[in-house]
Order: C-alpha cells, then sequence, then structure tokens
C-alpha cells in the first residue's frame, strides 16, 4: 500500500496557535452517536486489526476509525493537528527531537487509563515485532523513547526527520493498550482495543461493525450511533449492485472507473437513485523499469517509450476521466510537484524521437517487451490499462509488447528475483508530504526493486529535504530530484487517481472523508432518516 510542516520549537505548536486548543468537540447538551447508523461498503480486505501489521487500506480504515495517534490529519489538511495529544513539537533545532503531551482523562474503550508507558509501549512493540506486513519501517528512525512523567512523551531519532509528525499521525502512530496487546506477538482474535472515535464491536471475513466511543477524547464528532463495513472481498458487481439496491448506504473503494462512470451518469439523467461524491486523492500509478534487465536496462528503450505514451487517452479511454494524467513522481496537489515528464517528453506522442531513440541505442527492429501486471494489488482496471499501453506502443511500428498478468503472490517474487522488464506500481500515500513519494522508492531497500541507483537523490537531496522542517524549503530540492528522475527514466508516471464513493440521497458529509491524507473518516458521514 504504502510507505515516509513547518514546526516551531517546543511549546511552539504545529501549524498555528490555534492548534493548542482541544478541538471542536460535542457540546454541554450533545451526546455522541446521536446520528443513524450507516452501512459502507467496499471490496477491499481488511488484513490485520493489529496496528503492529495492518499496512493496506483496508486495515488503515480501521485503525484511523479505532485507535487514536498522538496527531491526526484534519479533514482536508497535510498539516497534523493534536489528537491524543495536547500539543506536540520538536524540541531541537534540528529536528530530531520531538515531544508531545498528552490530554488529560485519555482512555481505552475498556477503562484503562491511556498513559505515556501505553504510547511508548505502541511504538517499542511495532518496531519490536517488525511485522513485513506492517508499518515498523515508517518508524525506522526512533532511537528511543523517554516518558518523564505520565503525560509526557519524547522521541530521540536517529537523524533529522522533519517528517515525523505526519508518519505518526498516520495509521503507524496508532496507540494500543500495554495490558491488551502482548509485546513480542501480534494480536490475531480479530479484537482491538482502542481509543478512538469507534469501537470494534464485531468483526468477521464479510462485515465489521463499529459503535461510538462515548468516551472518546479528541477534535472529531460523530455524526451517527454505528457503522457496518460490508467487505466485498473484491466482488465489484456484488458492491454496486448493493448500493444501487440501498443494501448499503455507501461504497468506497473498489468500483471499476466503468462502473463509476455508469452511475455517474445516472446520477446526472436523474434516475440513478444515488450519487457520486468525489475528492481529491495522492494515489498514483508507474511504469517501472528493471534498470538490469537486457531490454529495459538501455536508456534508449526507456526514453522511446516516454515519447510513446499518451496519458490523456489512458485516463480518458480506460479510466474514463476517473484519473488524471500524471506527469511526475510527486503528485499534483503535493508540496514541491512539478511536471518534469511533461516538459521533457510532452503530452503527445511522437514517434519520431522515439525511433531516434531506439536507433542511437542501436535497435532496428521492433523491440520485443513484455509489461507485467497484478491487478489483484492495483486495481481493477490495471491489466486493461497496460494493454491501452501495449497498444500504443505497438500502433508506432517500434514494439512488440504484450501484457502479463499474474497473481500477487507471483507477481512479487517475480519483481524481487529480478524476473521482469517492466511492471506496474501503485502508490497510495501514508502521508500527504513530497518525502512519501521519494525516499521510499531510491535506495538499499526500495520498494520498486528495480536496480536503479543516483547518489545524488540518496545521498544529497533526500536527506537535505529530510531536515528541513519548513517544507516549502524543500521545493527547489525536490524540483531537481524529479527533473533527475525524468532524465535517468527508472520509472514513467502514469496517472494520479481521485477518490470516489457512491452514496445514497440521504447520506451527506462524505467531501469531509476523501483528501490527500486517505484518511477515511467514517465519523464524519451523517445519514438523514427516512421519512
Amino acid at each position: 500500500m504504502r510507505r515516509r510542516v513547518a514546526w516551531a520549537r517546543f511549546p511552539l505548536m504545529l501549524g498555528t496557535a490555534a492548534l493548542l486548543l482541544t478541538g471542536c468537540g460535542l457540546t454541554d447538551d450533545e451526546e455522541p452517536g446521536d446520528g443513524v447508523a450507516v452501512v459502507v461498503g467496499m471490496t477491499d480486505e481488511v488484513l490485520a486489526t493489529d496496528p503492529a501489521s495492518g499496512y493496506d487500506p483496508g486495515s488503515w480504515l480501521v485503525f484511523n476509525n479505532v485507535f487514536q495517534s498522538l496527531l491526526s490529519f484534519p479533514p482536508g489538511g497535510t498539516e497534523p493537528q493534536p489528537e491524543a495529544a495536547r500539543e506536540c513539537g520538536f524540541t531541537d533545532r534540528v529536528s530530531q527531537r520531538f515531544t508531545c503531551t498528552l490530554r488529560d482523562g485519555l482512555t481505552f474503550t475498556n477503562g484503562h487509563e491511556l498513559t505515556s508507558q501505553d504510547v511508548k509501549y505502541s511504538f517499542d512493540r511495532t518496531l519490536r515485532i517488525n511485522d513485513p506486513n506492517g508499518p515498523a519501517v515508517l518508524l525506522s528512525s526512533i532511537d528511543r523513547i523517554e516518558t518523564p512523567d505520565d503525560t509526557t512523551v519524547t522521541f530521540h531519532l536517529t537523524q533529522p526527520d522533519a517528517t515525523f509528525p505526519q508518519k505518526i499521525a498516520s495509521g503507524a502512530g496508532s496507540i494500543v493498550d500495554h495490558r491488551e496487546y502482548p509485546s513480542d506477538e501480534l494480536r490475531t482474535d480479530g479484537e482491538a482495543v482502542g481509543s478512538g472515535v469507534y469501537t470494534l464491536e464485531s468483526y468477521s471475513e464479510g462485515e465489521a461493525v463499529f459503535a461510538v466511543n462515548e468516551e472518546y477524547q479528541g477534535p472529531a464528532e460523530a455524526q451517527n450511533s454505528e457503522v457496518t463495513l460490508r467487505l466485498f472481498n473484491g466482488d465489484q458487481k456484488a458492491l454496486k449492485q448493493a448500493v444501487e439496491g440501498g443494501e448499503v448506504d455507501v461504497a468506497y473503494r473498489g468500483l471499476a472507473a466503468s462502473d463509476i462512470a455508469d452511475l455517474e451518469s445516472s446520477t446526472l439523467d436523474g434516475d440513478g437513485g444515488v450519487k457520486v461524491v468525489d475528492g481529491s486523492s495522492a494515489e498514483v500509478q508507474h511504469l517501472v523499469f528493471n534498470m538490469d534487465d537486457p531490454v529495459t536496462g538501455d536508456p534508449g528503450v526507456r526514453r522511446a517509450i516516454a515519447h510513446l505514451i499518451d496519458r490523456s487517452t489512458l485516463t480518458r479511454d480506460v479510466y474514463q476521466r476517473t484519473a488524471e494524467p500524471l506527469y511526475s513522481i510527486v503528485p499534483a496537489g503535493i508540496t514541491g510537484h512539478n511536471t518534469a515528464f511533461f516538459d521533457t517528453y510532452g503530452d503527445v506522442p511522437r514517434p519520431d524521437l522515439a525511433e531516434d531513440a531506439l536507433r542511437e541505442s542501436g535497435f532496428t527492429e521492433p523491440v520485443e517487451l513484455t509489461l507485467w501486471v497484478t491487478p489483484a494489488r492495483f486495481g481493477p482496471d490495471t491489466e486493461a490499462a497496460f494493454e491501452y499501453l501495449a497498444g500504443q506502443l505497438n500502433e508506432s511500428g517500434l514494439f512488440d509488447a504484450t501484457v502479463r498478468s499474474v497473481p500477487a503472490d507471483e507477481f512479487a517474487e517475480g519483481v524481487a528475483g529480478g524476473d521482469y522488464g517492466a511492471y506496474v506500481r501503485g502508490w497510495v500515500p501514508d502521508y500527504p508530504d513530497p518525502d512519501n513519494f521519494t525516499a521510499p522508492f531510491f535506495g538499499e531497500g526500495n520498494i520498486l526493486e528495480n536496480n536503479y541507483e543516483s547518489p545524488r537523490i540518496t545521498e544529497e537531496l533526500i536527506p537535505r529535504t529530510e531536515q528541513e522542517s519548513d517544507r516549502a524549503r524543500t521545493v527547489e530540492d525536490y524540483s531537481t530530484l524529479q527533473d533527475i528522475v525524468a532524465e535517468d527514466l527508472p520509472l514513467i508516471p502514469l496517472w494520479q487517481g481521485r477518490q470516489y464513493a457512491i452514496a445514497a440521497e440521504n447520506i451527506d458529509g462524505l467531501q469531509w472523508t476523501l483528501d490527500a491524507s486517505t484518511v477515511f473518516r467514517f465519523w464524519e458521514i451523517l445519514k438523514t432518516p427516512e421519512e
């Protein structure tokens, strides 16, 4: 799924002084969860209910609603705000010591008090277990954690890391009860004990039920009394039928682009009975090249492909305009985004320039190329999209490209083993910062596994941007980084997605759940009772 603002020195807190307040909350005469129960459906699986393990969209949906982190992303915002913490900030000049003070009166849903001991335990536990399917990689900069009293937590980092607040505002920062979770192994009973907006009442392969946590202390205010999450486990047709038939109030994640387009068209015609709500997203998809492959390792081959890809028709014809062309590795809406690939290769196919690139590399016959995909991991339209790309390459007469689709486990083994020359890679960010679209992609152990090396990126640009607390001052370095990628071509960005939810007419609040943070906030969903 995933992998990595201007902070003042403590005690001046994140963003503006207004964030020192405890949040909106409920008024004295309101009760949490007075709203009507809501049913949400999605095709993603929930692979874990233990925050030390889950690192997928379905699991993080659970974590974001059941557990608290010290910080969280406000609706539509990219700078973390206090959540379980009352205030947080760096307490040194080099972004290497980060201190938080907890809110008063925090409790877990089992009634146990939440203290700094639980915070330290949660982070130490995730790092100790280091589950390969978990988020420990996000916390690798932690050296040690001190808890001088019950409400104070200080993180000492191994190196300057200005993005640390964003990392702990993600699902990786979920706080668990030290009495309920074993220190050196995962909890596998499907239950969860947190202090978030909801409690996990029940969980099974097909359904999870969340009730409002009446003891929650934080900035969120639940607009409903309960959320039932129905899991369709990849069955897109069933999810579409369920939302059209009123069996679910909201369909979130997993509908094919054609289904979204059909439902949107029906809505515009006034006969659909549902509405389509869209929001910004930083989800991206790339075509990745193995730099050691005898074909794609040739820069002329990669340049030829870059000159032939037409993103505009791809997003129009395959994705039905539910995605947008992407011309750099940092997506639009994220600090530092530029259009390096547009500037270098344009936005329309140039077969003449592609042919020049191949001829300069000694290719005189059509280049045989296999594009490897796994729709189970990167979306229902992935195979159709890559068939479309293969068609674009073949139409030039310069390539003989085919597409191979394999199961997710076989795909992962093939990429890791260097068996594939060109393959898909999708990315849903952990947090909305350019670091999360660059640091995981380059250097030793990167998620692309494509044998690309750029010392300037890994030894100069990324370390320098990670030390800069004023993220606006990183723009020049990130622009340089993106230009290097466009020149070296270890990958080609294809598209940037939008988030969509299909909802019944009596559902409101979804506009506050669909943004670049990728946090789907159950508490913002309001269902008006039918008369």
